[in-house]
């Protein structure tokens, strides 16, 4: 009996044990779960607050684009011209280069040389000057209305020079010069180095000469310097003009078209051609309300220059569009904050 009663005491005892690991076999596996269920719940929470920074940062960095920038990351602009620069008036910055350190014939673009030189004298621009056969190009066998035996003031050969690319009236200039011929190309050859246009050379005061040569950021140097003068600036915008030549009046235009059109702020032009050069062009204007100047050289056919002087305006303008949309719409998602 009492050998019964031990042996069922036992019995109930390991049956007790055995629910209560049963229990807890349960209850870690309840635990488990959970932990299971909970990790599976914070995951996507972290995943998600990772992009939401990254879009911050990228934000943030639009917001401060440099404005020298905007010209390089645009997309290659098509000119034809052979060599072309365009670069700002003030600090230089090259805002477009083509072949710009290649040595060319620059043809007419010389008269800027040979009028600043005219007016480095101090000459008197009231003063009379003679046409004579030592004038006349016997080069190339250029046209003139200026026939020989004719006279006009200093004024008048200078405007002629420069707006209408007279040869006859900027050899006259440099004829009468204190020194003669000689004495005016030494001086433009040496304003020429002061200048720093290491890679140009003068050989006449007219540009008939292909041994005229230079580059387009030498050009560039020679505009700017050009642009100090106001008479050089007035005559070379001057759309058309009567002048008195022996007592005849005679009317003469300008060869480069863009300064009387509306579309452009011109404020120094010239053009030049010779078989060896091209059409050339150079202009110091206003574009996209920035002051630049546009040099472009070896020009193939009667309009590419023109084409491509048109060409970089609107670049310049559509560029400067886009960058400013850019940068407003940049500054706007800045200026709103993170999301959420």
């Amino acid at each position: 009996m009492w050998l019964w009663m031990k042996t069922a005491v036992l019995f109930v005892t390991l049956l007790g044990a055995g629910f209560t690991v049963a229990d807890n076999a349960q209850a870690v596996e309840k635990n488990k779960s959970k932990s299971v269920s909970h990790k599976n719940k914070v995951a996507p929470v972290a995943k998600k607050s990772k992009p939401s920074q990254v879009v911050r940062k990228k934000k943030a960095s639009k917001v401060s684009v440099s404005g020298e920038k905007q010209w390089q990351e645009t997309r290659e602009l098509a000119v034809q011209s052979s060599a072309a620069l365009v670069i700002e008036q003030g600090g230089g910055d090259e805002l477009f280069l083509k072949n710009a350190s290649e040595v060319v014939p620059i043809a007419s673009i010389t008269k800027l040389m040979t009028a600043m030189v005219v007016l480095d004298s101090q000459a008197s621009l009231r003063g009379q000057i003679a046409i004579t056969d030592e004038d006349v190009d016997t080069l190339r066998g250029s046209r003139s209305r200026l026939r020989v035996g004719s006279g006009l003031t200093r004024e008048n050969a200078l405007l002629l020079a420069l707006m209408s690319s007279e040869n006859r009236a900027a050899n006259a200039l440099a004829r009468h010069y204190p020194g003669g011929m000689s004495a005016f190309l030494t001086e433009m050859n040496i304003k020429a180095k002061v200048l720093g246009m290491k890679d140009t050379h003068f050989d006449d005061p007219t540009g008939l000469n292909s041994s005229n040569v230079s580059t387009a950021r030498d050009l560039a140097k020679m505009v700017v310097a050009a642009y100090r003068y106001p008479l050089i600036r007035e005559f070379t915008t001057t759309a058309e003009a009567t002048v008195d030549v022996s007592g005849r009046a005679m009317a003469y235009r300008n060869t480069n078209p863009l300064v009387k059109s509306a579309a452009w702020d011109v404020g120094l032009s010239k053009t030049g051609y010779i078989h060896e050069a091209g059409k050339c062009l150079v202009m110091q204007a206003r574009v996209a309300d920035k002051p630049v100047v546009i040099v472009l050289l070896d020009s193939a056919g009667k309009q590419t220059r023109v084409g491509d002087a048109n060409r970089i305006k609107r670049w310049m303008e559509t560029t400067q569009a886009s960058h400013r949309a850019a940068t407003h719409a940049a500054l706007s998602r800045s200026s709103s904050g993170p999301p959420g």
